[in-house]
């Protein structure tokens, strides 16, 4: 995608048929910031497990999806992720608020633990207050263990 253009930025329910554009997104994604830190083999059913609530995506002035996030257990923020030529523009800022509004207030979420990390920059610089840090049940790549940085907003 080359249209950086992203407003009016429009946030949608996720469709069934968005998914592979958003598996094709989410692996740009990956080249760009290593999100997910591990790979998921089937990466359209990573984004679509059955116990997500619901799931959005956020389109651009052309319609081209730039943004894609998740909720589970009622107001767990997952699967948070954007285009890399749409970050800075208020892509994951406006998906988190509309997550917000939809869950009626109190979010929690985690991030992988990393030294120098945009996400944590990110949530930390939007309100999101750091609560704790746990080691996943799952392993990072080369089987390395990952720690995860839990936030409440």
């Amino acid at each position: 995608m080359t249209d950086v253009a992203v407003w009016p930025l429009t946030i949608r329910e996720r469709r069934p048929e968005d998914l592979e554009t958003c598996a094709r997104l989410l692996r740009r994604v990956r080249l760009a910031n290593g999100y997910p830190a591990k790979w998921p083999s089937r990466p359209s059913a990573w984004l679509d497990l059955p116990e997500f609530d619901q799931a959005w995506v956020a389109t651009n002035s052309s319609g081209l999806i730039v943004g894609h996030v998740a909720v589970q257990n009622g107001r767990e923020v997952t699967r948070l992720f954007v285009a890399p030529e749409a970050r800075r523009l208020g892509v994951a800022s406006a998906l988190l608020d509309h997550v917000h509004i939809w869950a009626g207030g109190r979010l929690i979420l985690n991030v992988v633990d990393k030294v120098n990390s945009p996400a944590v920059a990110f949530y930390e610089s939007t309100g999101w207050r750091y609560t704790h840090t746990t080691t996943a049940d799952w392993a990072g790549s080369r089987g390395k263990t990952v720690r995860l940085r839990h936030y409440v907003r």
